[in-house]
């Protein structure tokens, strides 16, 4: 057999057709397969997961344990929100108040629910299925899932403030918040006590945290039905509750810690991030804080975490436990959803068992499964599981109202700066802003 010298023009006209035959037949498969991908994505539907960006990566792994536990029935794509709770929240009410059809499952803050039922933007659980996916979970956060009688969103994640110190300061953790001041301000320059002080939701949070420990609500607990009737009171089955003896007490106690010189000087700017930076730069023996401070000050203050103990956040009368108000995250669905019986399938699996003890493990969220908190391998991350448990079984809600972001604001504009509170003065002029928030009046 004669061979051809690979130098001969004969021989490179023959390999530029060979390779050129070779080119369009792997063009030609390509093509095939990609039509083959792309008619697949086609008939799997995409389900859109509106949530803040989790940084861990917990609830992107999450989505693709569903995704593939499916059996190709659905995808799911998150899509992150800012970290911020007011700006998730601006640019989901935008959205929804559009009636956006993208918006096929959401990550809702704990406070969103009434208002999101009232204006119709998510759709409510069947009571069967309402039943299967609350059983077995701590009462708080079904509680902040649930408005009218309905349940509107899963429990997926949850949370609430503990009290952590330096153990190599002080012999035992305070009981009451007079007991810690005192404390505080006997260690002088190293008692500092890191609070959320700025005016905002986390000021907010620690007035009713602070009011439901001495005994009190900002609002009446009824039962509120959505629609109906004009009057706010009516409307939503509530009234402005604000006792005079607990409302005065939770200010005196505000007003003391912001005139103390055991407060941080920036209390009136202070945020939970500021607090946590403050406590891991080792300056304070106090702080009240979410339970993500734990992982952080191991990362990156290991020789403060040595000495970092937590209790039970402080009371505000030796004989009454404290009761602080719980947060977290809820699944609901979107109302204009074109997938929604497949968004309830996926949020429910997103909530699963596996995929909270996924999200307690790496992004150190705590799970609102009760089974979950006797792991050994959540109780490794969450080594104070026993005493949030408790914590999380006492727990209170934030006012359950539609109108839950204009109290809030009415509360936070009215007792900022703490430093200028005056309890019996400001008993009428918070309930006179809490009522004309619900009433839509003079919006802040």
């Amino acid at each position: 057999m004669s061979s051809v010298p690979s130098d001969s023009p004969f021989f490179r006209l023959a390999h530029r057709r060979a390779r050129t035959a070779v080119l369009r037949s792997g063009l030609a498969l390509g093509i095939l397969l990609g039509a083959a991908c792309s008619e697949n994505e086609a008939t799997t539907p995409t389900l859109h997961w509106y949530v803040f960006d989790e940084p861990s990566g917990a609830f992107r792994a999450a989505a693709q344990v569903c995704t593939e536990g499916a059996g190709g029935a659905y995808r799911i794509e998150m899509n992150p929100l800012p970290t911020d709770a007011d700006q998730q929240r601006e640019q989901l009410v935008r959205r929804l108040a559009a009636e956006d059809n993208g918006i096929d499952i959401i990550g809702m803050d704990v406070i969103w629910t009434a208002e999101f039922a009232e204006a119709g933007w998510i759709l409510p659980w069947s009571v069967e299925t309402a039943r299967g996916v609350t059983e077995g979970r701590l009462a708080a956060p079904v509680e902040s899932a649930s408005y009218g009688g309905r349940l509107w969103g899963v429990p997926f994640t949850t949370n609430a403030q503990l009290l952590w110190y330096r153990t190599d300061r002080v012999t035992h953790p305070p009981t009451t918040w007079d007991e810690m001041m005192d404390m505080a301000e006997a260690l002088g320059d190293t008692g500092t006590i890191e609070a959320q002080g700025e005016r905002y939701e986390g000021l907010t949070v620690f007035f009713t945290s602070l009011l439901a420990s001495a005994g009190g609500s900002v609002l009446e607990q009824g039962s509120p039905q959505p629609g109906g009737v004009a009057s706010a009171e009516e409307r939503f089955g509530q009234g402005v509750a604000l006792p005079p003896d607990p409302v005065r007490e939770a200010l005196r106690i505000m007003h003391r810690l912001a005139t103390s010189p055991a407060s941080e000087p920036s209390l009136d700017r202070a945020r939970e991030d500021q607090a946590r930076l403050a406590f891991e730069a080792g300056g304070a023996s106090f702080m009240v804080n979410y339970t993500y401070v734990w992982p952080s000050a191991r990362e990156n203050a290991p020789g403060v975490a040595e000495h970092m103990g937590w209790a039970r956040w402080p009371g505000v009368a030796t004989d009454r436990p404290s009761r602080v108000t719980v947060g977290g995250i809820n699944l609901g669905v979107g109302a204009f959803s074109t997938h929604a019986a497949l968004a309830f399938r996926a949020a429910e699996c997103l909530a699963s068992v596996e995929n909270q003890r996924l999200a307690a493990a790496r992004g150190g969220l705590p799970p609102t499964w009760a089974s979950l908190y006797d792991e050994e391998e959540v109780r490794k991350t969450f080594p104070f599981a026993d005493l949030l448990r408790e914590t999380l079984q006492d727990a209170v809600q934030r006012p359950k109202t539609p109108l839950y972001s204009d109290v809030s604001l009415a509360i936070s504009h009215t007792l900022h700066p703490m430093s200028a509170i005056r309890p019996n003065e400001d008993l009428q002029r918070l309930r006179e802003a809490v009522i004309r928030a619900l009433r839509s009046e003079g919006l802040l």
